[in-house]
């Protein structure tokens, strides 16, 4: 995988990041993906993300 040094400079505000829970190959998962660029997303196991109570 080649990095794509064009988006280091992207501003923040250029961005539209998203999480949601969704199941993936039959377990949730949490999603974040950023919506302005293809195939930008990561996710892990719903158990292993932090709660919002747990950042409070």
């Amino acid at each position: 995988m080649t990095p794509d040094v064009g988006s280091v400079h992207r501003s923040a505000d250029d961005r539209e990041v998203v999480a949601a829970i969704d199941e993936i190959d039959g377990r949730r998962q949490l999603v974040i993906a950023d919506l302005t660029r293809d195939e930008e997303w990561l996710s892990m196991g719903e158990s292993d993300a932090v709660s919002l109570e747990d950042c409070r």
